[in-house]
């Protein structure tokens, strides 16, 4: 019997929710010294966890991010029938490096910092097929890897824009399974690529926040749902100026989510105390948030319903040289205890 669980036009409600049984978060020093430091499972203490290289740090905080997620749970890795992963470096070295080190089946996925909700979607929709029994979503960034392959060598010091964010140096991994009291995965909203001609490599929030704002709209459009229906809607790294404008643009729409929205990359760090700017971005940022702030305070009963919108920049180093403007892409996942 074949039954429709599209609920309008980008929506997915799933019908077998998906738990998240146990999360894990590991941050880098400086994001251990800001407001959410409390809610990270490891705080590094070297930036480059005792590597030779900041990437091969990238790595290796995503694999200790699994495989302690797995460990809590009590399962072993040949009981993961998939791991969804990504990261910015090129080629998803960071994951794909991670991933040669476990004996999970992998699939790399690449949505620059939208890449937490997308592997999250991904696996939800997997889990709610019925094609696994236990998945792992995962994702990671690095101040250090993103730094020198977008923007600038580590070494030129240039000065920052005030509309500029800090990449976090994180990794976060959540796992599903079928059963038990955890956070249920109730909607997925996946994003369209939305393009309003940005090309700022310094002001991200500018550049994603239309396609915040697009999937927003949709899943409520698609749901019937207001923005009250949540204790926190949030978005995964726009930082405070995009922030602002996704606020203020769907007014538009008719939505005010002020009330209960926050972003990411604005809550991770003290901006002004930390000189991180407009606040955090990257693959780690939304996925420490979720899986360290959010997820803990769901387990606590101070979130029941959440809206996980993460948000990512498509541009590559080759696209910004030619000129090109910066796509944006944003995908909701509803989580709901």
């Amino acid at each position: 019997m074949h039954i429709n669980k599209r609920v309008g036009e980008q929506t997915v409600m799933l019908m077998h929710e998906p738990r998240i049984i146990a999360t894990t978060s590991i941050v880098g020093p400086k994001e251990g010294q800001g407001p959410l430091k409390d809610y990270f499972d490891v705080i590094l203490q070297d930036d480059t966890n005792g590597k030779d290289s900041y990437e091969k740090a990238e790595s290796s905080i995503m694999y200790d991010a699994i495989i302690q997620t797995i460990q809590k749970a009590n399962l072993k890795e040949d009981e993961i029938n998939y791991l969804f992963a990504g990261d910015l470096l090129n080629q998803l070295s960071s994951s794909s490096f991670a991933a040669r080190e476990i004996n999970i089946p992998f699939v790399g996925l690449y949505g620059a910092c939208s890449t937490m909700a997308e592997s999250l979607s991904i696996a939800s929709l997997i889990m709610d097929g019925g094609f696994a029994d236990y998945v792992i979503a995962s994702t990671s960034s690095h101040f250090s890897s993103a730094e020198r392959q977008f923007r600038f060598p580590l070494e030129f010091g240039s000065q920052r824009s005030l509309t500029s964010q800090w990449t976090v140096t994180g990794a976060g991994a959540m796992l599903l399974g079928k059963e038990g009291n955890f956070p249920r995965v109730t909607y997925v909203t996946t994003g369209m690529v939305r393009d309003y001609g940005i090309k700022d490599a310094n002001n991200m929030g500018a550049a994603m926040a239309p396609a915040a704002v697009d999937t927003l709209y949709k899943h409520f459009k698609d749901t019937g749902r207001d923005p009250d229906y949540y204790d926190i809607i949030a978005t995964g790294d726009l930082g405070k100026v995009g922030r602002e404008l996704t606020q203020k643009l769907l007014l538009e729409y008719g939505y005010d989510i002020s009330k209960v929205y926050i972003d990411c990359g604005e809550r991770i760090f003290n901006n002004e105390e930390q000189n991180t700017c407009s606040g955090g971005s990257g693959c780690g940022c939304s996925a420490v948030v979720s899986c360290g702030y959010i997820y803990k305070n769901m387990l606590k009963g101070k979130f029941k319903r959440v809206f996980l919108v993460s948000t990512g920049a498509l541009m590559s180093t080759t696209s910004s040289l030619q000129g090109e403007s910066i796509p944006g892409i944003a995908h909701g996942v509803a989580i709901e205890f």
